[in-house]
């Protein structure tokens, strides 16, 4: 498979998951709480991190996502730590000596404990056009001459859905209102990242959580069908229309809200990025199940199908034509990493052969961020899920073997 010069291939992670938990992040809390498992260090990124770089760099793999931990840089609000803006300046500039290109996300799942809980955080209109501006307009000016990218928000969808409606992410909530506004402020804020950092001369991309729906049903009920057939649709809504539309016609379209006309939120972004990790059937009740429905699952709940890669990709090229696409996750979480780094093999070298397919039909992408570099904390699973082409000690898999192979060549 031949992919196209200046194809971008890099890994990703974020701070909490290889750095551990900020102590004054409200994913700290939510681990003293018991609600999820002890992070800990993370997998020693924080001190291994220009090894890793040099890891990365010599598998071919010359971008690398992470996310600059707000809780770290401002503990207090108003107030910034000088160690943690000069730990992760060095970061920064490991990755740049290394030969790799760091793009910087700006949340990924965790926030400072005064941010999301003193001010309400992304539920509270003002903390999210105060607090989120001030803070992205000062990560601009501290970082940005070491920084080659930007990601402002990771997976806004599923934060919304872990925080505000199923519970699992701090603060915590189950409210269908709360996760309609809260997903709607995370698009606005997203979309004032992007015109606060697109001055800055880096591209800026979204990661926007991606996966093929299909309603589904387990009995032969009319009415059991109609009804997955209306999941399905508030689903597809939630997942799929509501950005893309703002991002081709500029109106906001968040189930739950009063449609928002953003003129400027129409072809922002440098980059449409997402993550892909699976297909979803949708049933009545809306809740999501594996698709296809008899697959088998893997320790996170949900079945590997390289095929709905290509899908999204198609996908997106269809209802945002002309944009440049990127994959800004892709990757295989086992739980054996003893046996079962055959599977990820396997998976990887279909998920490219999807991504050469799309490429072949012309569409434009640009490049595949693996999740991840080095095994690390997957938030409610702990470290008993692995997703690394290495593992915590760094030692290659025999899938850091093919994505070198593919980055560099033969």
């Amino acid at each position: 498979m031949a992919f196209p010069d200046g194809f971008l291939w890099g890994t990703a992670a974020s701070s909490t998951q290889c750095e551990g938990a900020a102590p004054r992040s409200d994913w700290h809390r939510w681990e003293q709480l018991g609600k999820a498992p002890a992070s800990g260090a993370g997998n020693g990124f924080a001190t291994e991190y220009a090894r890793d770089f040099a890891m990365l760099a010599e598998h071919g793999l010359t971008h690398h996502r992470l996310s600059l931990e707000w809780a770290r840089l401002e503990p207090e609000p108003g107030r910034h730590e000088p160690s943690a803006v000069e730990h992760y300046r060095a970061v920064l500039q490991a990755a740049r000596d290394a030969g790799v290109s760091p793009w910087v996300c700006l949340h990924h799942f965790t926030l400072p404990g005064w941010f999301g809980d003193d001010e309400g955080g992304f539920l509270d209109d003002r903390a999210r056009g105060y607090f989120w501006p001030r803070h992205v307009d000062w990560v601009a000016e501290t970082f940005g001459d070491l920084v080659a990218g930007w990601m402002p928000i990771n997976e806004p969808v599923a934060y919304a859905f872990g925080a505000w409606l199923m519970g699992v992410f701090p603060p915590g909530r189950t409210s269908f209102e709360d996760f309609a506004t809260g997903l709607r402020n995370l698009h606005l804020a997203n979309h004032d990242a992007w015109r606060l950092l697109g001055g800055h001369g880096a591209p800026v991309a979204t990661v926007m959580n991606l996966m093929p729906l299909h309603p589904a049903v387990r009995s032969r009920d009319v009415r059991e069908r109609d009804a997955a057939e209306a999941a399905f649709e508030l689903v597809e809504d939630v997942v799929w229309r509501s950005w893309t539309g703002a991002l081709r016609d500029g109106v906001l379209r968040v189930p739950g809200t009063t449609p928002l006309e953003v003129p400027e939120m129409a072809g922002s972004f440098d980059l449409v990025g997402f993550s892909y990790y699976n297909a979803a059937s949708v049933y009545a009740g809306m809740e999501l199940g594996p698709y296809p429905a008899d697959a088998t699952v893997t320790a996170m709940g949900y079945a590997p199908w390289p095929e709905g890669l290509g899908v999204v990709l198609h996908r997106l090229a269809d209802e945002l034509p002309g944009r440049a696409l990127l994959v800004a996750e892709c990757g295989l979480g086992t739980s054996d990493p003893t046996t079962e780094d055959s599977g990820r093999v396997r998976y990887l070298d279909e998920c490219l052969g999807q991504v050469q397919g799309a490429l072949d039909d012309g569409i434009d992408v640009r490049g595949l961020f693996h999740w991840t570099a080095v095994d690390n904390y997957e938030w409610l699973h702990g470290y008993d899920v692995q997703f690394g082409l290495f593992d915590r000690d760094r030692r290659p898999r025999q899938s850091a073997a093919l994505a070198r192979r593919y980055a560099l060549g033969p």
